[in-house]
């Protein structure tokens, strides 16, 4: 699977307000009251890519228990995306590259 292959599908509450976002600067777009996790997951097929072994990672627990959901904004803060919203303009990194 690409990395720049959604991992997940939205089939519900498409009505919502859009939020445009950037994932390793390309200009994204999720809905209002989407986690970072489902608004990045929902444009390509990885949160990021593991430190130690360089694999794709897509959060495990995505409650906030297994700390797997950490992302790096373009400033390189660290935020858990299963827990925090998306909101306009933030600009994420996830490691990945386009194909």
């Amino acid at each position: 699977m690409s990395a720049w292959q959604p991992l997940l599908r939205r089939v519900a509450e498409k009505d919502r307000e859009a939020v445009a976002f950037t994932i390793d600067g390309q200009p994204a777009q999720a809905l209002a009251g989407d986690t970072v996790l489902t608004a990045v997951l929902t444009q390509c097929g990885q949160l990021r890519r593991n430190e130690f072994i360089d694999a794709p990672r897509a959060g495990f627990c995505l409650m906030g228990a297994c700390q797997d959901c950490w992302i790096v904004t373009e400033e390189g803060a660290r935020l858990r995306a299963c827990s925090t919203f998306i909101a306009p303009g933030m600009a994420l990194r996830t490691g990945g590259t386009h194909d």
